[in-house]
C-alpha cells in the first residue's frame, strides 16, 4: 500500500484491465479493456459530460496461437470522445500475423502507429503482451504438472531472466529458482 497522502480532490481515473482465457480449440484470447472518466461534471468540445461518465470506454481482444502469433484481433468501441475514433477499428486487423515477444513495440508502430491508428487500443494492445505472458506458459505448465509428464530441463533461460533486477542473473532469486542460470551470459553468434 502507499504511504498516507495530503487532502486532494480526484480529477481522473484510467482503469486498464486485462484477462486471458483458454480456448477448446487450442487457441488463447487475451481482452483488454481501458476506461477514462473524470470525477466531475464539464463541457466538453461535444456537449456536457457527467461525473463517472466515459471518455474511453474501449475493449481489445486478440486470439493468439502457441507461438503467441496473432491469429485474430477485435474491438469495441463504447465510448470515445469523437465519433472519428471508431475507424480505428478496421486498422487493428493489420496485427494479424504479428508475434508477441522481442520487437513487439516496434511491430505496433510500423503497423499501426502514428494517425495509422488509435493511441489508446496502442496502449492495450502493447500491455497485453505482458498479461499474455502471465497467462499461457503457466498454464501450461499447470497442465503438464497435472499430467505427470516429465519436465525438460531448459538450455536457455526463460526470455525474463535478465530483464529486471529481481530477475538479475547475479541476483538471488534466480539463485534460487533457477541455478543453473547464475552468471548467464548468451553465447556470442558466430557469422559464417
Amino acid at each position: 500500500m502507499l504511504p498516507d497522502s495530503p487532502d486532494r480532490t480526484p480529477l481522473h481515473t484510467r482503469t486498464l484491465t486485462f484477462r486471458g482465457f483458454a480456448r477448446p480449440d487450442g487457441l488463447w484470447d487475451m481482452e483488454g479493456e481501458l476506461h477514462d472518466s473524470k470525477h466531475y461534471d464539464y463541457d466538453s468540445s461535444h456537449g456536457p459530460r457527467k461525473a463517472g461518465q466515459p471518455i474511453h470506454h474501449m475493449h481489445l481482444r486478440v486470439t493468439l496461437d502457441e507461438s503467441f502469433c496473432i491469429r485474430d484481433i477485435q474491438t469495441a468501441m463504447d465510448a470515445t470522445p469523437f465519433g472519428e475514433c471508431r475507424s480505428a477499428d478496421a486498422t487493428m486487423k493489420q496485427m494479424i500475423g504479428q508475434t508477441m515477444g522481442p520487437g513487439w513495440r516496434q511491430a505496433i508502430d510500423r503497423a499501426i502507429g502514428g494517425v495509422q491508428g488509435c493511441t489508446h487500443l496502442r496502449e492495450l494492445l502493447f500491455n497485453m503482451a505482458t498479461a499474455a505472458f502471465q497467462t499461457i506458459p503457466h498454464h501450461r505448465e499447470m497442465q503438464r504438472r497435472e499430467s505427470g509428464a516429465d519436465r525438460k530441463e531448459p538450455t536457455e533461460p526463460p526470455f525474463y531472466m535478465g530483464k529486471c533486477m529481481t530477475w538479475d542473473f547475479n541476483g538471488p532469486v534466480v539463485a534460487r529458482v533457477a541455478p543453473q542460470f547464475i552468471g548467464w551470459k548468451k553465447a556470442a553468434r558466430v557469422e559464417k
